[in-house]
């Protein structure tokens, strides 16, 4: 019978299964083996992994043929191993290569196509939605006044105004939070196809130039670059919004890459004071330079460490979608297919040597995953 080992997180809160997917896992014929204390932090405690059907253990990679991860692993893993989950891939080609040579195939979820079939297993867009709710729910607490307007008798209080940079996923998750909260909001991307989905949630779209937003668009919503005069414009036109803002979340991260720059110093020295600031691509260097005193700036690391549980509940079911994708029932055995997009996409390497070609392998190119907004996500 195959066994899937679930490992514990040193550094994440997250689990990479829950006692719900351990017995979807069972159903399918699998045989799994929890590390203990593997959900303890995210509230599943080892009996309700038990009472799912798994053993728990304090060495769940015995005998284990896959193993669903929340982080990379550190200690030494055995040979054969099929590793799943987030393997944090971008500069490091050298554990890539360590994993090759012990002959461990892994597969980093993080790089799951945006392609229809790979919906179900997109760990980016399932972990940015929470990110992006956490943002404002974060925003609002440092913020200290409240969002929506009230009509009292000792006077109106005004509805906070909420800014977001970026419109991909986590983006559009904060913009109908902070509009669910009553604050007046506004948003921006560099895509124009962005526009519609901003207005559709009640919120405005700010940029310098609309008709040159229109001119950069390019196949299939991204947008090309951008001229050096709508740079210029655009930067303007940010800092005058940015001076009326009460809160700002930003969210713009590129795969593989430091996070760019949104809010220059100069920027955050026309804010109000008293304003918050959320800056979800701290990760990855942040959308924010430097500091000013009256202004907050909240810079989380892992902004789903607030929201371990329900981020594991959809972590876990991405990571069974894609072992579903990868299990053949009649066989009882871990059969991925080569060829398949999905698991071309997501594979780093197979049978000792590095296949993907972002990372130094010689395999067909796999589609390259958007651009995404705020995987904290």
């Amino acid at each position: 019978m195959t066994r899937i080992a679930v490992l514990r997180a040193e550094g994440d809160a997250r689990a990479a299964a829950t006692p719900d997917t351990v017995s979807r896992m069972k159903k399918l014929g699998l045989d799994i083996c929890v590390e203990a204390g593997a959900g303890r932090r995210a509230g599943f405690p080892d009996a309700a992994y038990e009472e799912a059907g798994a053993r728990v253990t304090g060495n769940a990679l015995d005998g284990a043929d896959a193993a669903l991860v929340v982080e990379p692993p550190l200690g030494p893993l055995p040979r054969g191993l099929a590793l799943i989950g987030l393997l944090d891939p971008y500069g490091a080609e050298e554990r890539i290569r360590g994993w090759a040579e012990s002959g461990i195939d892994a597969y980093a979820m993080e790089l799951a196509p945006r392609i229809t079939r790979a919906q179900s297993m997109d760990v980016l867009s399932s972990q940015a939605n929470l990110a992006g709710y956490k943002a404002v729910i974060d925003a609002a607490h440092a913020y200290g006044r409240a969002f929506p307007m009230m009509m009292t008798a000792a006077g109106t209080v005004p509805p906070a105004k909420v800014f977001v940079m970026g419109a991909g996923v986590a983006g559009l998750q904060a913009i109908a939070t902070a509009r669910r909260l009553g604050a007046v909001v506004s948003a921006t991307d560099v895509r124009f196809a962005a526009k519609e989905q901003v207005e559709s949630l009640g919120a405005s779209f700010v940029t310098a130039d609309i008709e040159a937003m229109k001119a950069m668009e390019g196949e299939g919503g991204y947008a090309k670059e951008a001229s050096d005069d709508f740079r210029k414009k655009q930067a303007e036109h940010v800092k005058g919004h940015l001076a009326k803002m009460d809160v700002v979340i930003t969210t713009a991260l590129i795969p593989g890459r430091p996070a760019p720059k949104l809010i220059m110093a100069d920027m955050l020295e026309g804010m109000k004071t008293g304003s918050v600031v959320v800056d979800l691509a701290a990760p990855r260097g942040g959308n924010v330079e430097g500091e000013r005193e009256g202004v907050t700036i909240l810079r989380p690391k892992n902004i789903l460490e607030g929201l371990p549980g329900e981020a594991s509940n959809l972590y876990a079911r991405n990571l069974l979608s894609f072992l579903t994708l990868i299990f053949d029932e009649e066989k009882g055995a871990l059969e991925p297919e080569a060829g398949d997009e999905i698991v071309r996409g997501v594979q780093l390497t197979r049978d000792g040597t590095v296949v993907h070609p972002q990372f130094g392998g010689q395999a067909e190119r796999p589609p390259e995953p958007a651009a995404e907004d705020g995987e904290g996500a």
